[in-house]
C-alpha cells in the first residue's frame, strides 16, 4: 500500500453534523449546527486532513517540506502524517531566534514525530515563495522533496476541501469557518450547493485574505466558485492571540455545551457567529453550520 493512501488511517468521513441548542440563536429563530471536522482523525483533525490528503497523494511517499509559525497546527499535522505513513518531513519555521530557545509544546510534538525543523529569519520566511529562497531550502533537503505551502493551502488543498462543502449541501443556509490562509474557505464555498453561502472569519489581521482566496480558486478551478464573504472583526488581536472577551466567551460556550474549544481558530469563529446573530445578520429561519476545524492542543 502506498504512503499516500490515508484510508488505512480510518478517517471518520463524512464528519458528524450535530445540532446545538443555544438560546442566543434559538430566540432569534435561528438553528445552529456544528460540523465536527475535529473528529475526522485524532492526529490529523479537521481541515488539516482535507487539505493534506490530495497533497500527500501527489507526493507519493516522498519527503515533504512545508512551512509554519511556532504554533502551526499545519506543521503538527504534517509531522503526524509522516510518522503514521512513513515518509520524512521538514518544517521551515518562521523566526531564527527560536532556534536558540527550548522547543514549545507544538514544535516539540513535531520533533517527536520525526520532523526536521529548519529555523529561518522572518525576512527569509516572508520570501519563502521566491525561487532562489526555495531552491536554497531544497538544496538542504533529500532529492525529490515535495513542497507544500504554508497552511497547506494550494490548488490541491482547495480541491480537497470541496468535499466539506458537498457534505453540507442542503443542510444549512450559511456555513462558517475560521480562516488562516483561506484554502478551506475557497474549497468549502466551491462545494456548497445553490442558495448556500460560506462565511469566513479570519484569525489574522491585515485585510489581505480576500485576494488570496480568489487566487486559490483561480488556481484550483480556473475562476470563482460559490458564494462567500469575510468578516474580519473577530481576529482577537491577530494570529496566536486572544483577548479577555474571547476567552470569557470560549469558557462560557464550553460550560454550556460540554465541548472543549480550540482558542486560536474555532473560538474566534464561534464568537463571530454569536455576535452576528445578536446583530440580526441572519434572517429568522436561517440554519447556520459552524465548522469545528480543530481541537484544543
Amino acid at each position: 500500500m502506498n504512503a499516500f493512501d490515508l484510508s488505512r488511517l480510518r478517517p471518520r468521513l463524512p464528519s458528524p453534523l450535530e445540532p446545538v441548542e443555544d438560546e442566543r440563536f434559538t430566540r432569534r429563530g435561528l438553528r445552529l449546527l456544528l460540523k465536527r471536522d475535529d473528529l475526522i482523525h485524532p492526529d490529523l483533525p479537521g481541515n488539516k486532513w482535507r487539505k493534506l490528503a490530495l497533497n500527500l497523494r501527489e507526493g507519493d511517499g516522498r519527503p515533504v517540506l512545508t512551512f509554519g509559525g511556532a504554533y502551526s497546527n499545519h506543521l503538527r499535522a504534517t509531522a503526524a502524517a509522516g510518522r503514521l505513513l512513513g515518509f520524512d518531513t521538514i518544517g521551515v519555521v518562521r523566526g531564527q531566534e527560536l532556534a536558540d530557545r527550548p522547543l514549545n509544546p507544538s514544535l516539540a510534538r513535531c520533533a517527536a514525530d520525526g520532523m526536521r525543523l529548519v529555523f529561518v529569519d522572518r525576512a527569509t520566511y516572508r520570501a519563502k515563495a521566491d525561487p532562489e529562497v526555495l531552491a536554497g531550502l531544497l538544496a538542504r533537503s533529500p532529492s525529490g522533496t515535495y513542497v507544500v505551502p504554508e497552511g497547506g493551502s494550494n490548488a490541491l488543498a482547495v480541491e480537497g476541501c470541496t468535499e466539506l462543502g458537498r457534505e453540507l449541501r442542503g443542510a444549512a443556509d450559511v456555513v462558517a469557518v475560521a480562516c488562516g490562509t483561506g484554502g478551506t474557505l475557497a474549497g468549502l464555498a466551491a462545494g456548497l450547493g445553490p442558495g448556500q453561502r460560506a462565511l469566513g472569519v479570519p484569525v489574522l489581521r491585515g485585510g489581505f485574505l480576500g485576494e488570496e482566496i480568489r487566487n486559490l480558486q483561480r488556481a484550483a478551478f480556473g475562476g470563482p466558485r460559490g458564494a462567500w464573504s469575510l468578516d474580519e472583526r473577530f481576529h482577537g488581536g491577530g494570529y496566536a492571540r486572544t483577548d479577555p472577551a474571547l476567552d470569557a466567551f470560549a469558557e462560557e460556550f464550553e460550560a454550556w455545551h460540554g465541548l472543549a474549544i480550540e482558542r486560536l481558530y474555532v473560538a474566534k469563529m464561534l464568537y463571530g457567529l454569536v455576535t452576528l446573530a445578536e446583530e440580526g445578520a441572519f434572517a429568522p429561519g436561517t440554519t447556520v453550520a459552524a465548522v469545528i476545524t480543530g481541537a484544543p492542543s
